[in-house]
Order: C-alpha cells, then sequence, then structure tokens
C-alpha cells in the first residue's frame, strides 16, 4: 500500500518519471519508508495497467534509456484519497525480530547476548544522531514541507523510546535477572 499511495501521492503535485520518484524518495522519505527501488517501476505499471496512472510522454536522450513521464488519473486521485483515508484509519501492530532472539537468548552465552544489547545501545544512538543530522539538512531545505519535522521527530520517538528499553534490558543482562 505504502509505495502505491507514495506514488500516488508525489505525481499529484506534477508530473513525473520514475526515476524522479525514486530520487525523491530516497533523498526526502528514505528515514521514514523502507521503498525499494525495483517496487517503484513494477508500482507504476500496475498503477498503469489499472488506469490510476497514464504516460503523457517518452523522453529518449542520445543513448541513455528512454524516460516514461506519468501523471495521475481521475482515477488515481480517487485512489490516492483511499489509501490515505485508510492509512490515517489504520492502526499498525509492529512485531518485533528481536523478541525472538530474547525467546531464545538462554542458548547462548551470556557474555555474548550482553555484547550483542551493547552493540545494540550504540547503533541506536548512532541511528538517532543520523535522524538529527539528517533532519536538520532536510529542513534546511525549502523545497522540503515543514511537517517533514514531526516525521523526522516521530521516527526519533520511537527510537528514544527502543534505546531507553535497550539500556534497561541491557541493565537485567548484566544483574544476571534474565
Amino acid at each position: 500500500m505504502s509505495t502505491r499511495m507514495v506514488i500516488l501521492g508525489l505525481l499529484r503535485d506534477r508530473q513525473l518519471y520514475g526515476y524522479e520518484i525514486k530520487h525523491i524518495i530516497e533523498d526526502h522519505m528514505g528515514d521514514w519508508t523502507s521503498i525499494a527501488f525495483g517496487s517503484i517501476y513494477f508500482a507504476l505499471s500496475k498503477l498503469e495497467e489499472e488506469g490510476k496512472v497514464e504516460k503523457v510522454a517518452v523522453e529518449k536522450d542520445g543513448e541513455r534509456p528512454s524516460r516514461h513521464i506519468y501523471q495521475l488519473t481521475a482515477s488515481g486521485e480517487a485512489e490516492f484519497n483511499r489509501l490515505l483515508r485508510e492509512n490515517w484509519s489504520t492502526l499498525q501492530r509492529t512485531y518485533f525480530d528481536l523478541d525472538i532472539g530474547l525467546f531464545f537468548m538462554d542458548a547462548l552465552p551470556k557474555d555474548e547476548v550482553i555484547g550483542y544489547i551493547t552493540k545494540r545501545v550504540k547503533h541506536l544512538e548512532g541511528v538517532m544522531q543520523h535522524l538529527e543530522m539528517h533532519k536538520a539538512e532536510q529542513l534546511a531545505d525549502p523545497e522540503v514541507p515543514r511537517r517533514a519535522a514531526v516525521i523526522f521527530d516521530h521516527s526519533y520517538q520511537h527510537f528514544k523510546a527502543e534505546l531507553a528499553w535497550t539500556c534497561e534490558l541491557l541493565e537485567k543482562a548484566v544483574a544476571g535477572e534474565l
């Protein structure tokens, strides 16, 4: 759903070709969405097949591959609005693969588990620093909407909670309480 919604949403602003969509997603959404490059072209093809987007031009520049320029159709606008409303109305339950590791942690030596948890703390700290820096970079760009700040804050707060929980886990592991 997210790939479709992002593509349709981006095409609401202007006509775009696939590579532009990829760059917008990578440059401005990469910290808070996980849309794979290959899925963009697959979704564009499917959306075109469904009549949600249409090719308006094909550009060819020398030896480079041709570029298909897409625009949103009225049906695509309706689909975007449906997906957006569904997105706002859905509460997602998150499952963490780490919880499986926690369930079976007694299969590993205590010191090894403590090492993994310690690495996780450092990794989370690094992610939070990256988010802070990338937020500042993105918000310095006048083309990035101000609402991007709350999106960064959303991710940051989740990582902050994960870091606090992981630090508590580390304390319990060191104390032998697990």
